[in-house]
């Protein structure tokens, strides 16, 4: 599901897989903009609202808002943590779905705490008081499955925000249309250039989507990026297992293969050492 390069050619429920996660990048940060007027799947809204709140002398929000990013950070460094090999041992291969569980487990928490009325009433406009531990739920769960997602595809994919993937779609553009150095690599690009464009319209349809469902369910509509959350999760376990087998059957085979060979190898030299005698 996740550990793909962008060129290459990978199924298509590989495609399914990495489009419905751009939905979920979408769906989450409409239900935060929904919830409490911020945009929660990228940082840049909360430096540029610190600044505005340090101008106004207003120190709780100032420095509350500048906190926020910190958990997308922390979200991002502990899906390294978990994705990086010596600490995916640990979890038997499994580096991806514990990653999906943690996002899973934050939507989960903003779902039953809204309906608690933990973070005051859904629509109400943003306060730090109010809204901190809200703000840093979602940030947090957008941090871990955008660093999945980047950590898997060498940084040629990222799913929670549009600002870089439609820098690259617009440089592949010229790339494949204007200067196109090989037809090798114009086809690439444009193969590229289309999976960037459904990305887009997948974040886009995550939100639209979204605007129907918190809405109509406020804080328990959390619960429907949340189950697109285990999914993830469950199909990524059943991916790596998948690899896992594959990968022992060619250790097997190479394994059998260099046993046939030293058999032959001790052969050759016995039959040489009678011809010799």
């Amino acid at each position: 599901m996740f550990q793909h390069q962008l060129f290459e050619r990978v199924h298509v429920k590989t495609y399914f897989d990495w489009f419905l996660l751009s939905f979920l990048g979408g769906n989450i940060n409409c239900g935060g903009f929904l919830a409490c007027h911020r945009f929660v799947s990228h940082i840049t809204g909360f430096a540029t609202l610190s600044g505005i709140s340090f101008q106004e002398g207003n120190w709780l929000d100032f420095i509350g808002t500048l906190s926020i990013p910190v958990f997308f950070l922390l979200g991002v460094v502990v899906s390294g943590l978990l994705t990086e090999q010596k600490y995916s041992a640990e979890f038997q291969g499994q580096k991806y779905a514990p990653v999906m569980g943690l996002v899973a487990l934050l939507l989960s928490f903003v779902a039953i705490g809204g309906s608690l009325n933990f973070f005051g009433a859904f629509g109400d406009v943003a306060s730090i008081k109010n809204d901190f531990f809200l703000l840093a739920a979602l940030c947090g769960a957008c941090g871990l499955q955008n660093a999945a997602v980047t950590s898997a595809t060498g940084a040629t994919l990222r799913i929670t925000h549009l600002t870089g993937l439609t820098t690259d779609l617009g440089l592949g553009l010229v790339r494949a249309e204007i200067h196109p150095r090989s037809d090798k690599e114009q086809s690439q690009e444009r193969r590229a250039n289309w999976l960037r464009l459904a990305t887009i319209i997948s974040f886009t349809l995550g939100s639209v989507v979204a605007a129907f469902i918190y809405v109509r369910f406020q804080y328990l509509g959390f619960y429907f990026p949340m189950a697109i959350a285990i999914y993830a999760a469950w199909t990524a376990k059943r991916s790596q297992k998948r690899s896992q087998i594959k990968n022992k059957k060619r250790s097997q085979e190479k394994n059998q293969n260099n046993d046939q060979q030293t058999s032959l190898n001790r052969n050759q030299k016995s039959f040489s050492s009678r011809e010799e005698t």
